[in-house]
Order: C-alpha cells, then sequence, then structure tokens
C-alpha cells in the first residue's frame, strides 16, 4: 500500500531481457536498508524487490507488467517515481493507492497557469466513471486533484494543475503532449462503482 506520495526520483540503469524483464534501478534510498521481498512503487506499478547493491535496487517484470504499463517505462535511461511502501503509523499524505495500473493515459495539452502547470490528459472511456472533479488520480505513481473531466467523442479529458514543488520532485514536471503515463483511479471509487453494479440487480 502506498499513498502517491513520491519520495526518490529514480533512473534505470540496465535492463536485461530473461524470463521476465530484469531492471535495475538507481536510487538515493539506503539499499543496505531495502529488504529482499519489499514493495518498492516505480512510477505508479507495485514491484517486488529481488536484489540489492548499494545505490541500486533490482525488480523483475512480467510480461503482463511491461504490456499494461506506459509504452517505453521499462528501458535504460528512464526516470521513475518512486515510493517505497507505507509502514503503520506513516502519515497519509495523498491517498491510498495500491500500486496496480488501472490503464493508459496520453498527455493531450501542457500549459502555464500562474507558477504551476496545466496537463491534459485523455483516457479510454472505460475509466470515465472513476474520474470526477476534486477527487484523487494517480499519474505515474503521484497522487493529484483531478481539476476538470470532459467525455469527448475521442475519450475522456481530465486535468490535473502541477504545483512548482510537484514539478520539482516528480518526473511530472517534464511531460510533454503525446507522452504516456500510468494511470491508477481511486481504489474507493472502484469499490463504489461495485457497490453500485451489485444495487442495481
Amino acid at each position: 500500500m502506498f499513498t502517491g506520495i513520491v519520495t526518490d526520483i529514480g533512473t534505470i540503469d540496465s535492463v536485461e531481457e530473461r524470463g521476465d524483464r530484469r531492471v535495475t534501478i538507481a536510487t538515493a534510498y539506503d539499499t543496505a536498508a531495502i529488504d529482499l521481498g519489499a514493495s518498492i512503487a516505480c512510477s505508479g506499478v507495485c514491484l517486488t524487490v529481488v536484489d540489492t547493491r548499494p545505490g541500486q535496487f533490482v525488480v523483475d517484470v512480467s510480461g503482463e507488467t511491461v504490456a499494461r504499463t506506459a509504452r517505453d517505462q521499462w528501458r535504460a535511461g528512464r526516470r521513475l517515481n518512486l515510493e517505497r511502501a507505507m509502514k503503520l503509523g506513516d502519515e497519509l499524505g495523498g491517498h491510498i493507492v495500491t500500486g496496480h495500473v488501472d490503464g493508459i493515459a496520453e498527455v493531450i495539452g501542457v500549459c502555464a497557469d500562474g507558477d504551476s502547470k496545466r496537463i491534459g490528459f485523455r483516457v479510454d472511456p472505460a475509466l470515465a466513471p472513476f474520474l470526477a472533479t476534486k477527487g484523487s488520480v494517480t499519474i505515474d505513481g503521484v497522487s493529484l486533484t483531478v481539476n476538470e473531466v470532459r467525455d469527448e467523442t475521442d475519450g475522456t479529458h481530465f486535468a490535473i494543475n502541477l504545483i512548482p514543488h510537484t514539478q520539482a520532485v516528480t518526473t511530472l514536471g517534464a511531460l510533454e503532449v503525446g507522452q504516456a503515463v500510468n494511470v491508477e483511479i481511486d481504489v474507493l471509487a472502484r469499490y463504489l462503482q461495485r457497490m453500485e453494479h451489485y444495487r442495481g440487480r
């Protein structure tokens, strides 16, 4: 379980094609304090640590994960938003995040909004019921507030604002039009929709 509050930006040092894709990630974390089997969210994807080295940790990325996450995410040089799993008693600064990607969004617009950036995304209409103005959404592992949602002929459009701090401490400040990102919907919205499904029976 995570909160969507990024605590480091890592960089993929190497990718090895095996049965799964073995990915070595450089980090500022104290890797001596990371247990094998620990969970780390990598741009919103919960992955299991299978090895550590000074300044690096290693994860295996399955074919299923590669297929369901943003294109080109698992390549050398890619920067990743990192968050270690919550501990009991930690402050819940964002919202409850599971590290399971629900879909891919495409950046359709980036513009200045004061010192902030307003970023627009397009997602498949299947995710539309889970996006609400002033609701929560996770983009590449970052907990954000939805500012606007519109249903268009080419999909559902939504927008978020990035304050300067978020731009500086995550990879989102460098997003460009056409880029793909991982989306996780609010877990509460997922359960509410399931409840509504059964209430309608």
